[in-house]
């Protein structure tokens, strides 16, 4: 199994360790379009303030980013694993796995990222500001700039695992899987005048993967199956409406149903 997670606008303010390496990062093949896409975000943020701020689609008060932005090569690092914040991160808490859930959440977890493309929860960047919906001249829209090569790269990776999908739209967009792929999506159940809604709310879709992805890892389950999948997350107290793809190749679907 292999659980794909978008990143998060927030992150951790610093690290304490030793200044960005890019060759010592996982997944070393994505290391050109690394480089390239790191150079042309250095110099955006080393021109007009206003002009960069606009581009990443930052408000006034995070012009700090911006700032943080132009120092990346030389800036303090820390893990994926600590760098990423936010709700979906604060309920998957990859602090407090144990050892063994530790190592399981180490190989079957993959942050995309539109500055690093995809990284590994061990891998060690500085705090940055780079959404992959971010158009970054020269080079265009990022989840293009990032599809040829994450397309060849990442194959590997996939092979023979059942993708459990969590990621947000431009994140997905980078990247499709070859092999089963399961997209999570998360519906919120609530009964109003008698009458059944569904809905979907940001925050607690992001909550919920968090908690899926959490649960997968900490069982130790290996599905290789969409039907596998609903299976494990039904035992694991979840409601699950699986939908097959309208096409032999295409994604399916896990619904989580959330009550209020």
């Amino acid at each position: 199994m292999l659980i794909l997670l978008p990143p998060s606008e927030g992150k951790a303010p610093g690290g304490d360790g030793p200044s960005l390496d890019l060759d010592a990062l996982g997944l070393p093949r994505l290391g050109p379009v690394r480089k390239r896409v790191l150079r042309a975000l250095i110099a955006l943020c080393k021109g007009p303030q206003e002009t960069a701020r606009q581009v990443l689609g930052l408000s006034p008060g995070q012009a700090d980013a911006v700032i943080r932005n132009r120092t990346l090569r030389n800036a303090p690092t820390l893990s994926a694993a600590e760098l990423y914040t936010g709700v979906l991160y604060d309920n998957l808490a990859l602090g407090a796995l144990d050892g063994e859930a530790s190592e399981r959440a180490a190989a079957s977890i993959l942050i995309f990222s539109g500055l690093w493309g995809a990284l590994r929860l061990e891998d060690r960047v500085p705090p940055y500001r780079l959404a992959m919906a971010v158009n970054l001249l020269p080079l265009g829209g990022l989840a293009a700039v990032w599809r040829p090569a994450l397309s060849r790269h990442l194959r590997a990776q996939a092979d023979g695992r059942l993708i459990v999908d969590m990621r947000s739209a431009p994140y997905a967009a980078a990247w499709r899987p070859d092999g089963p792929t399961v997209a999570v999506r998360v519906v919120r159940e609530r009964i109003a005048g008698g009458v059944v809604e569904r809905s979907v709310v940001s925050h607690m879709a992001k909550a919920t993967r968090g908690v899926i992805a959490r649960d997968l890892i900490v069982s130790g389950a290996e599905p290789r199956s969409p039907s596998q999948l609903a299976k494990v997350l039904s035992d694991l107290g979840h409601v699950v409406e699986m939908e097959e793809p309208t096409r032999a190749d295409g994604t399916w679907t896990a619904g989580i149903v959330v009550s209020d």
